[in-house]
């Protein structure tokens, strides 16, 4: 059967106009319903709909959405954490890049400058009559031992805890809870790294919609059922979300495929030129991870100043699950100041026993407080990311990509299955609106 006769077996069927629709209808109804399951993926950032106690559907709180994203935030992050961030070094490597001998000189000269003001704050909280009316020469003294015994002491508490950053940060848990905390991060983030990626996917739904819409103009003039335009839909739907997702992830390893060529493109007019026809090979491997240099530039520039930043770290180190262990060690510095002799026997006679203990558990609260004061200056942080950027970039390069998928392919396989079921259903309500408004008004 020649094109001619095709066309006019095309043009005799009493349905030829509502056909001729089924192709640009399947690729637009294609790229809206992946639009939607993209957007879907990633927003609401909360939840939004009716709570419902208990309600048992799709991890959800009632009837509603909340975008899988930032809805598993948690889980996701810590995917990422395992399977990628735990292969490129420990935190205390990441640590020691940052120079922790220059954040001690920074963090002590902070807190030395403000010392004075810290310790009235203390005491007056402590004892606000004995330190209002205590000579100010005797003050003075307590002072001046103070910013003479600091300077040591505070160098070499910094510096021991970050050596001893592994015992008391658990950087898994500290990434956990930086992105739960924050969930427009965690979606942030995953569109900066694979915006490329999702707008493939976006655009090319729509020539596979095109492709199946064809593949279906022709089913209807063999099968003339009106009922394989929604039952088609929605089998098209299930497989453009599918073959989509699956485009960005694979092959996971490059393949070469050979080919003839016989043309080359510039950049210069006339823009293709013939040449003499040989073997060239065409290189088949996934989106993402063909893009793994310039990723790793944007995802590690993520990394060193959203995720494992001075200021998380040792908020995490103060306040965190294994804070307990960081006062111990804060104790052991902190009270040296104390075993001064102006210092001691001043404020232990002043105060008595117990009233000098209680002193002792306010010196480490407010220490803390004004330790970090200084760890969370915008430009100390910035300064500490540039040291461990490279050392971010140049390892996210060396990955393999079987480990590498692993930055983007979280966010899509945890709902991977509700996706492709969305493009289904979405296919289906398509094609039966499709079927009465083109093609019942035809018979």
């Amino acid at each position: 059967m020649d094109a001619t006769s095709i066309w006019q077996t095309f043009a005799e069927h009493p349905e030829f106009f509502a056909m001729l629709t089924i192709p640009p209808v399947t690729a637009f109804v294609t790229w809206a319903h992946v639009w939607m399951a993209l957007k879907m993926l990633f927003y609401p950032i909360k939840f939004w709909g009716i709570r419902i106690p208990n309600f048992p559907f799709f991890g959800l709180p009632g009837i509603g959405w909340q975008g899988i994203v930032p809805r598993k935030a948690g889980k996701i992050s810590g995917v990422i954490v395992d399977q990628t961030l735990s292969k490129l070094g420990s935190l205390d490597e990441f640590v020691q890049a940052m120079e922790p001998e220059q954040m001690a000189v920074f963090i002590t000269e902070a807190v030395d400058e403000n010392l004075e003001s810290l310790m009235d704050e203390i005491m007056l909280e402590r004892s606000d009559v004995l330190w209002a009316n205590m000579p100010y020469a005797i003050k003075r003294r307590i002072y001046a031992q103070a910013h003479e015994v600091l300077p040591e002491i505070m160098q070499s508490m910094v510096t021991d805890l970050t050596y001893q950053v592994e015992e008391l940060v658990d950087m898994r848990q500290m990434i956990v809870n930086k992105m739960e905390g924050d969930r427009r991060l965690m979606v942030n983030m995953f569109l900066k790294v694979g915006q490329k990626e999702i707008d493939f996917i976006w655009h090319i739904s729509a020539l596979i919609g095109l492709a199946f819409g064809i593949i279906q103009m022709f089913i209807f003039l063999v099968v003339p059922q009106h009922w394989t335009v929604p039952f088609f839909a929605a089998v098209w739907g299930l497989l453009t979300n599918w073959i989509a997702i699956w485009m960005v992830f694979n092959p996971v390893e490059p393949r070469l495929i050979p080919y003839i060529k016989f043309l080359s493109i510039s950049k210069a007019f006339p823009f293709i030129k013939l040449q003499l026809p040989h073997v060239a090979h065409f290189r088949w491997q996934g989106g993402f991870m063909k893009r793994q240099d310039e990723v790793s530039d944007v995802f590690a520039e993520i990394v060193v100043n959203d995720l494992v930043t001075l200021e998380n770290i040792m908020n995490e180190m103060m306040y965190g699950a294994r804070a307990a262990q960081t006062r111990e060690l804060m104790k052991s510095h902190l009270y040296q100041i104390l075993e001064s002799p102006v210092v001691r026997t001043t404020l232990r006679l002043s105060l008595g026993r117990r009233e000098f203990g209680q002193l002792k558990n306010t010196i480490i609260d407010k220490s803390i407080s004004a330790t970090m004061v200084p760890i969370r200056d915008p430009e100390l942080n910035e300064s500490r990311a540039s040291k461990i950027f490279g050392m971010f970039r140049d390892r996210l390069r060396a990955l393999s990509p079987h480990e590498f998928q692993n930055l983007l392919r979280p966010a899509f396989r945890e709902d991977e299955l509700t996706l492709i079921v969305l493009g289904g259903l979405t296919g289906f309500l398509a094609g039966w609106l499709h079927l009465v408004l083109v093609f019942y008004p035809t018979m």
